[in-house]
């Protein structure tokens, strides 16, 4: 345009973002497997943004962000930045990187590599208590930090197929306010650990598509403690003082979460428990007598029994030539029994006598269901 402004040098003013330009346009579209050539880039500034860019002005607005980015990571001055790079044949300091073998640029260093990001889209995938627009939304956010290319690698919509997802999609919010309740400093002041309300819904086998309210819709007030993942499900492990005991709750469940501004209770019970016993009784449903329980299974089912007993206070062995054994600590209930049960014949309780009797009489209650 005849009247755009120019400074002293007489170099237009928007031409001054073009190195920012330059860098977001190697950000979405290059990396190690995907190199942008000089004049692709400045024709794409042309067309895109309509400011004057040629092959070696490109070079240039390189050199200098290369440099800006080692300024900023090494402290270095301007020049000596400019200086190291110059000593640096092997291009370990650059941000940018020109490959001669594909003939072009790309960005090589990032906050995150590939595996990274591929992890957390999974995690965002699996977990339950993330609705299918929220898991989509987060996925694309994380795939900012990736190249283009890459970026298709990672979004696969099917991961969501197989997945149960929530249909609450306060559950963000609610992570929110309950870390909220539960800190010591909030808005930057010293803040005391809070109770939260919320109304707790659960399912009617009237309508399963549409959850109501526990308790006619009364709030229930519990003293949050902790959140817990498990198996891609969120819980709010909390204080409730009318049953004077730890209760735990799922979020996506869990609507109208608010602060109440009374203080937390519970702080000893809390401080007496040990996460890894409650956590596996809790959600491994396994609460029962405990017992020490030796359990022979075929050699292939090694990687599931140590998934299932650890090996921190389970011993292994080798009853004979054609099975393994395990001899640990064991909730004795029904859902354990269950659990073996899925495996058939491939695996059995050997001792001690009394739970092989219990389990007995298990298998005949389940049977006796079908007679």
């Amino acid at each position: 345009m005849a009247d755009e402004k120019k400074d002293e040098r007489g170099k237009k003013f928007h031409q001054k973002a073009k190195p920012y330009l330059v860098l977001q346009y190697l950000l979405k579209y290059s990396d190690e497997n995907n190199v942008v050539p000089g004049e692709e880039i400045a024709e794409a500034i042309k067309e895109n943004y309509e400011i004057s860019a040629e092959r070696r002005s490109i070079y240039r607005d390189i050199k200098e962000i290369n440099a800006v980015a080692l300024m900023m990571e090494e402290g270095y001055t301007f020049d000596e930045a400019f200086e190291m790079l110059e000593k640096d044949p092997a291009d370990d300091l650059r941000l940018i990187v020109y490959d001669p073998k594909q003939k072009g640029f790309y960005v090589r260093q990032r906050q995150y590599d590939l595996n990274d990001i591929r992890l957390m889209a999974e995690c965002v995938y699996s977990a339950k208590f993330v609705s299918e627009g929220q898991a989509k939304r987060l996925v694309k956010a994380l795939c900012g930090m990736v190249s283009e290319h890459q970026a298709e690698h990672i979004k696969h919509d099917a991961f969501l197929t197989d997945r149960v997802k929530t249909n609450n999609r306060s559950v963000l919010n609610n992570i929110d306010t309950i870390n909220q309740a539960m800190s010591r400093r909030l808005n930057g002041q010293p803040h005391k650990p809070e109770k939260v309300k919320f109304k707790y819904m659960t399912y009617s086998i009237k309508d399963m598509h549409q959850q109501v309210e526990r308790r006619h819709g009364g709030d229930y007030i519990v003293s949050p403690f902790s959140l817990v993942i498990n198996d891609g499900n969120y819980y709010l492990l909390s204080y409730d003082d009318g049953k004077r005991d730890m209760r735990t709750f799922s979020l996506d469940r869990m609507k109208e979460v608010g602060l109440t501004g009374i203080p937390r209770e519970g702080e000893e019970v809390f401080a007496k428990l040990d996460m890894n016993t409650y956590c596996q009784r809790r959600f491994g449903m396994h609460s029962g007598e405990q017992r020490v329980v030796t359990v022979r299974f075929i050699p292939p089912l090694l990687d599931t029994a140590v998934e299932r007993f650890g090996t921190k206070d389970a011993v292994y062995y080798k009853p004979d030539n054609r099975h393994y054994a395990v001899r640990a600590n064991v909730q004795i209930s029904d859902q354990f029994f269950g659990w073996l049960l899925g495996f058939g014949k491939r695996m059995k309780i050997i001792d001690p006598p009394e739970v092989v009797e219990q389990f007995k009489e298990y298998l005949d209650k389940v049977r006796g269901m079908y007679e």
